[in-house]
């Protein structure tokens, strides 16, 4: 049977089997019956308010069959047997022309890779009022490009936490809602030291890692202490691509990232590369100064420290690392799981002090989706 749907094609749905096939503008699409009824979107299948399925897997008929099925405007109908459960859905939701895209934010899947510092410094910095006034272009950028950089943020204690709560919820840590970044004297991480940090993931040691870092600058007078970001799933994707054997290496083997320090005793076990069901890069953890390889085969250590090398080398690269100085008022929010960050070494004399705090994607992604979904 024909009917039209609003984009003016022509659908022909045939039930075969039990199963519906939809056919328009020359592509066919097949689709269980058990898919259908389990995704059925009428108030007897999901409740009205929240969405929520009402019924478990095992509530269903197991031999579910579609036993009628036709178009009525831009929704496919249909009837299940046994029984004679009626639903209708969208067809271009099933015909994969939502509007919803890929709700993943955290694959190589949803981003602008930059291999080259040079193709993310042209992102200018976003005024600290433009984005309160629309934040929705800063968070995509922080999805696709792995960072942005606000400027004019109240250089004052504790304003951190209010901007990672402008679009999700602080991740408390051991180091507490907010930490400080500068020169201390009984240092519990290198990071509250003056030393050189190479770029690194911050709380490999965590499971799961905190996906967000902020680091908004209070006061920096020293001489040093430039910062420094590195796309790591830019140099995962090369790895792949020029020494394929070199990433399944790091994508296979799991290393242990320990913490030990001030009454806190923190350990996770994950690969440097961490993979989707679809094997797209989805994590980036790697950190030297908490890493520690285990002792086994002989062959697979070769194997993996010349892996290890090889991408240590990419992500070191000097023409990988976007390199500028953090000044008071700036904020940079960028992605720890992808973009590994960095800084030069500099003098305790003039004083250089960052507060720092922790978020996770899915609050961001969460604003994200909500901001980009309202009228315009």
């Amino acid at each position: 049977m024909y009917s039209q749907v609003e984009n003016g094609a022509a659908v022909e749905v045939v039930v075969v089997d039990g199963d519906v096939w939809l056919t328009t503008a020359g592509r066919t699409v097949e689709i269980p019956a058990m898919w259908l009824r389990d995704n059925a979107p009428d108030a007897l299948s999901r409740d009205t308010s929240s969405g929520q399925r009402l019924f478990n897997i095992v509530d269903l008929p197991a031999d579910v069959r579609v036993s009628d099925a036709g178009v009525s405007s831009d929704r496919l109908e249909v009837v299940f047997a046994p029984g004679s459960h009626r639903t209708s859905f969208a067809i271009g939701t099933l015909l994969g022309d939502s509007d919803r895209g890929d709700l993943d934010h955290r694959s190589e899947r949803s981003k602008t890779l930059w291999p080259q510092a040079d193709a993310a410094a042209d992102l200018e910095p976003v005024a600290w009022q433009t984005y309160l006034q629309n934040p929705a272009p800063a968070l995509r950028q922080v999805v696709e490009w792995g960072f942005v950089l606000l400027r004019g943020v109240p250089a004052e204690l504790g304003q951190v936490t209010q901007v990672a709560e402008t679009f999700g919820y602080v991740r408390e840590t051991n180091y507490g809602r907010i930490f400080d970044v500068r020169v201390e004297p009984n240092p519990v991480n290198l990071a509250f030291t003056g030393l050189a940090i190479t770029p690194h993931t911050d709380n490999p040691y965590r499971d799961p890692v905190p996906t967000l870092q902020l680091l908004l600058c209070l006061h920096n007078a020293a001489e040093g202490g430039d910062s420094g970001l590195v796309d790591g799933f830019a140099a995962a994707a090369a790895l792949r691509a020029h020494d394929p054997a070199a990433f399944e290496v790091l994508t296979r083997t799991p290393v242990t990232y320990r913490y030990e320090g001030d009454g806190t005793r923190l350990a996770a076990v994950a690969p440097l590369i961490g993979l989707d069901a679809e094997q797209r890069i989805r994590e980036v953890r790697f950190n030297n100064r908490s890493m520690e390889v285990p002792l086994a085969d002989p062959a697979r250590v070769r194997d993996f420290y010349t892996a290890y090398r090889t991408f240590a080398e990419l992500l070191y690269a000097p023409e990988a690392q976007l390199n500028f100085r953090l000044g008071t008022g700036d904020c940079l929010i960028f992605d720890n799981i992808r973009t590994l960050h960095a800084r030069t070494a500099f003098a305790a004399a003039g004083g250089r002090h960052l507060q720092g705090a922790y978020a996770d994607l899915d609050g961001l992604s969460s604003t994200l989706r909500t901001l980009e979904e309202q009228p315009r």
